[in-house]
């Protein structure tokens, strides 16, 4: 498997770094010679990365369609999605702040770090968002203002008539699936890449690196469950009507895949089955909010992006001020919409936030190494999520949804919703 190797390259990567710490010159010189693997492997992470996001962001936003089509379900639906991803993130990047506290103090050597990029104030930058030039915009890198551009573009795309969105959508598609197979071919050279990134990283860092990873982890699986706790439990009950304990009873099974598989996707057909047979969903709500959530809700994701953000900052040193916090949390809301499906996806789609506050992209071959346990987690509260939003949704609008003329959304004004017994 996959992860497995690349869960041995770190592991490899590390013991060669910390026994050329402990004074061995033959691992020394081997870890440091390594430097080249890892150089070449963010290369081709980072020649993908733009029109990979562009891609699947364009996707993802022109597939809705005109928004004026979606009606009160589909509106109701985004309105969740969007509602949920900042405070995930916010939780995100609170929890890993305070879980630094416990994390061992790390030597960055000087190279390694890099302050953030000046942002003179909050009115600069929103304009600054917005591209003079796309195409040079692109040239330098700038994805935050890739981002921008690219949602906006597809949303005009998704306001066209049928034909011409369709032709538009079909190539970006194709283009999306091409840069996911090149992706994939990408990660399976990731063995030899993060043992070329852990490998001298470690030897430079020593045992302090492996005490901050142990403390990332342990934050993060906290932070998903305060997620849970503080924001789909009460919403689920206030507006949906069903209690914490019917709503985590319900979902077991598709729970179960999403955490064996890391895949939303793949516990689709049960997700299905047991929120409209245990949660009382109505078809019309699971058969669109479900779906729909599976290819762009991820707010598990959006938290874990969130703390990665506030642990790289803190391992490389860099000072992330007040006004670039902002724009990573955009950032980090945009991609999270549209993580592409494949392994480790919220690690690869980081880079943007990344780059906006001026962290290096080394640090995201660490994060890779370990990965595997965190995406579990994070894959089951996005699962979590996606039923939570079926069942809001299903509460606050009900059975006043219906299919209008040529597949759009529409409201019998007269209806009062659904009817659910009390959870």
């Amino acid at each position: 498997m996959l992860h497995v190797a690349i869960g041995a390259g770190l592991v490899l990567g590390i013991l060669t770094g910390l026994l050329g710490a402990a004074g061995s010159d033959l691992f020394l010189s081997l870890a440091l010679a390594s430097e080249p693997l890892g150089t070449a492997f963010i290369s081709a992470i980072r020649m993908v990365i733009v029109p990979l996001v562009m891609a699947v962001i364009f996707t993802g936003v022109a597939g809705l369609g005109d928004p004026r089509r979606l009606g009160r379900l589909g509106a109701t639906t985004i309105g969740f999605f969007w509602a949920t991803l900042i405070p995930a993130i916010l939780i995100g990047m609170g929890v890993m702040r305070l879980a630094l506290v416990f994390a061992p103090a790390v030597e960055v050597p000087p190279a390694a770090a890099r302050e953030a990029p000046a942002l003179p104030g909050l009115v600069d930058f929103l304009v600054g968002l917005v591209p003079s030039n796309p195409f040079a915009a692109a040239a330098d890198g700038a994805l935050l203002q890739l981002i921008v551009f690219t949602a906006l573009f597809a949303a005009a795309a998704g306001a066209l008539e049928d034909e011409k969105r369709r032709r538009l959508l079909d190539f970006a598609e194709a283009a999306s699936d091409a840069l996911i197979k090149l992706v994939g071919w990408i990660l399976w050279t990731a063995p030899l890449g993060i043992f070329g990134l852990a490998a001298p990283v470690t030897a430079r860092l020593g045992w302090g690196l492996i005490g901050s990873l142990a403390v990332f982890i342990v934050a993060v699986v906290l932070a998903l469950g305060v997620f849970i706790a503080v924001v789909y439990l009460p919403l689920v009950r206030w507006l949906g009507g069903i209690g914490p304990m019917r709503l985590l009873g319900g979902t077991f099974g598709a729970a179960s895949i999403a955490f064996s598989t890391t895949s939303t996707a793949a516990a689709l057909p049960v997700t299905l089955d047991e929120a409209k047979r245990a949660l009382g969903v109505s078809e019309t709500v699971a058969d669109l909010v479900l779906p729909l959530g599976a290819s762009m809700y991820r707010a598990g994701s959006a938290l874990f992006q969130g703390a990665s953000i506030v642990f790289l900052a803190h391992l490389y040193d860099v000072a992330i001020p007040l006004s670039a916090v902002g724009g990573a949390v955009l950032a980090t809301f945009m991609v999270s919409l549209t993580v592409a499906p494949v392994p480790s996806s919220g690690v690869v789609t980081l880079a943007p936030a990344l780059d906006t506050v001026g962290i290096p992209l080394e640090g995201l071959s660490i994060l890779l190494g370990i990965d595997r346990v965190p995406d579990m987690f994070r894959t089951t509260t996005n699962l979590i999520g996606q039923i939570s939003a079926s069942v809001v949704v299903d509460g606050w609008v009900g059975d006043s949804a219906e299919f209008g003329e040529g597949g759009a959304l529409a409201v019998n004004p007269g209806s009062s919703g659904s009817a659910r017994p009390p959870g």
